[in-house]
């Protein structure tokens, strides 16, 4: 609290006229200095504010933050205020005062959110309505001790900045004494952090402590060489524009692995010159998963390619093409993640023992390391050529995987929305729809038993993490309430309804059942607010993956293409409908049932 007055104090004396010093006459060395000094004390001013405003609607209200609510009103118009008042066009770099202005505004928002979201639940805050008093108590204290982190964090990272002398090792040892601090206060007050919000209480701290990094760069034009970990300073690549290029992962850095010990790596092609680098589409590699010893022993010998990302390469048809002709988004930012953990890439960092042999699962971390590693670069080229620079929230983005990438997609696309905050996101898992048998070996079955064995529960969202959030139905329902915040928020499941690979991943051994479990859910949630569906009809054979397909990708279903409905999903979203036909499907397989819905549209 004690760095939040020095904050509002300057953001005071710096109102128009109050003191000379403060005048922000465009190109002045006086209006730089002040604009450098106002706009991270102002972001850090508003993140507090707002952070305490959401608290305060959690415990009066008991939930969110209504959209006019006076108290984060209150708090970015006093940003917005402060800035104005110090900052004119070319100030802050090559930005305009309006430019500079959206982008804290959108920062302070968007970070002090984030923290809510990870304690109380997610946007749809599902968890406070269901605690009890002590839990309550537990939330709200954790809520405050983190919120506080961030405000030292970011004057520790000021001064250091003002500091000639201050090192990036001076800094880091005094962020470290925060952090131990917040992480006791945190553990006294919340004895049981993990079983309320997924969460334990060093990941919560961590992840916080995180974010004070990215709000730092966002307001500092200069770090004078400081590394903040988030930002342009933390760019750790070049890359040509228009041309794939291999990026690999400091393991050190990210704790990035694959699953026989190499480094991992992944692909990038920024958009050509000419088009908007913040239009990204990430693809996740499939390739199957091991559970067991005897499977993943036994793809160790047969399939080593699936533990190393070092033979992998790009895909380049249907939705990934670089062809205008075929993609709509064959100019967009490109990131290709490959898969080399058997994890679906779910796994938080751990190594699973599995009697004879051991798999490293750190498919979550490899994914979101990789994302976060171009996110910077992107960030670093946006804000030097000027204009409005680096914007999360312009920034459109596809997220899907294919077949394992499917499920890696489910399982990791509420961190691109709610963490990395990129809200135009729509996610597109491609014939992994985590589909449950309802036996013991089955995606419901195996989730209470991997979910922990992978370390995956940290990188599940609070608002579903307990075994069932492995199956796709329960996260469809669990996400939904979430989605839509900006239209671009959804959803896209498809995939064809005869996929035998996809059937035997998830152990199902009857066709029929499974095609009738796709059908199932497709009429349960197709109507939930943010989930589309787009089901292909082919029945006379099993088909797996579809997007990548130029036939599928160009083939119509219900009067619509795949290609245009994933057009009509980024142009139109409010408009999108599923797409779905009968088929022939009872005919080829014996056994299967007519949808229980009216298909759509």
């Amino acid at each position: 609290m004690r760095f939040v007055a020095t904050s509002l104090t300057l953001a005071l004396v710096c109102a128009p006229g109050l003191l000379a010093g403060c005048s922000h006459t465009s190109g002045g060395t006086g209006a730089s200095a002040s604009c450098a000094a106002t706009a991270p004390e102002a972001l850090s001013s508003c993140v507090a504010a707002y952070g305490a405003a959401t608290a305060s609607c959690y415990v009066t209200d008991g939930g969110a933050c209504a959209a006019d609510d006076a108290g984060t009103a209150g708090a970015l118009a006093d940003l917005e205020s402060a800035v104005r008042a110090s900052c004119g066009d070319g100030d802050f770099g090559a930005l305009s005062s309006d430019a500079l202005a959206g982008r804290l505004r959108n920062a302070c928002a968007s970070e002090a959110s984030s923290i809510a979201w990870r304690t109380y639940g997610g946007p749809q805050g599902v968890v406070w309505p269901k605690a009890d008093a002590a839990a309550r108590q537990c939330l709200t204290s954790a809520h405050e001790a983190v919120r506080d982190l961030v405000s030292d964090s970011l004057g520790a990272i000021a001064a250091c900045l003002r500091d000639e002398s201050c090192t990036q090792a001076a800094l880091a040892a005094e962020r470290a004494g925060l952090i131990a601090a917040a992480r006791a206060e945190v553990e006294a007050a919340c004895p049981d952090l993990a079983p309320l919000i997924a969460l334990d209480a060093p990941t919560y701290v961590a992840r916080a402590s995180r974010q004070a990094e990215c709000i730092a760069a966002v307001s500092h034009e200069d770090t004078n060489g400081l590394d903040l970990g988030c930002g342009p300073s933390a760019a750790e690549f070049d890359a040509p524009r228009g041309e794939w290029v291999r990026i690999p992962v400091d393991r050190v850095r990210w704790n990035a692995q694959c699953g026989d010990g190499s480094d991992y790596s992944f692909w990038v092609r920024l958009a050509p010159e000419g088009a908007p680098l913040d239009r990204v589409i990430v693809g996740l590699q499939g390739g199957g998963v091991c559970l067991f010893e005897a499977d993943c022993a036994a793809r160790q010998v047969s399939a080593p390619g699936l533990f190393t990302a070092a033979d992998d390469e790009p895909l380049g048809l249907g939705i990934a093409s670089n062809d205008p002709a075929e993609s709509p988004f064959a100019d967009w930012t490109k990131v290709y993640l490959p898969y080399c953990n058997q994890d679906v890439f779910a796994g938080g960092g751990v190594v699973e023992n599995l009697g004879s042999v051991s798999v490293p699962r750190y498919g979550a971390v490899n994914l979101r390391a990789a994302i976060e590693m171009v996110r910077n670069v992107i960030w670093q080229k946006m804000d030097a050529e000027g204009g409005a620079g680096f914007r999360p929230d312009e920034l459109v983005a596809l997220f899907g995987g294919w077949s394992a990438g499917g499920y890696g997609t489910l399982y990791n696309y509420h961190w691109l929305l709610d963490d990395l905050q990129w809200p135009r996101t729509a996610a597109f898992p491609d014939a992994g729809m985590a589909l449950d048998n309802g036996s013991i070996v089955g995606v419901r079955g195996l989730g209470p038993v991997k979910i922990p064995a992978w370390g995956a529960r940290n990188n599940l969202p609070p608002s579903c993490f307990d075994g069932d959030c492995a199956v796709g139905e329960v996260i469809f329902n669990s996400i939904a309430p979430r989605l839509r915040q900006v239209p671009e928020q959804q959803m896209l499941v498809i995939g064809n309804q005869r996929d035998q690979t996809q059937q035997n991943d998830a152990f199902f051994d009857d066709e029929a059942f499974f095609i009738d479990t796709m059908r199932g859910t497709y009429c349960r949630t197709k109507q939930l607010n943010g989930i589309h569906w787009y089901l292909t009809s082919t029945s006379d054979r099993s088909v797996h993956v579809v997007s990548l397909r130029p036939e599928f990708w160009s083939g119509v279903v219900a009067g619509e293409s795949m290609r245009d409905w994933f057009r009509h999903a980024v142009e139109d979203p409010d408009t999108l409908q599923s797409r779905a036909e009968e088929g022939a499907f009872q005919a080829a397989v014996p056994g299967v049932a007519a949808f229980p819905c009216a298909v759509a549209p």
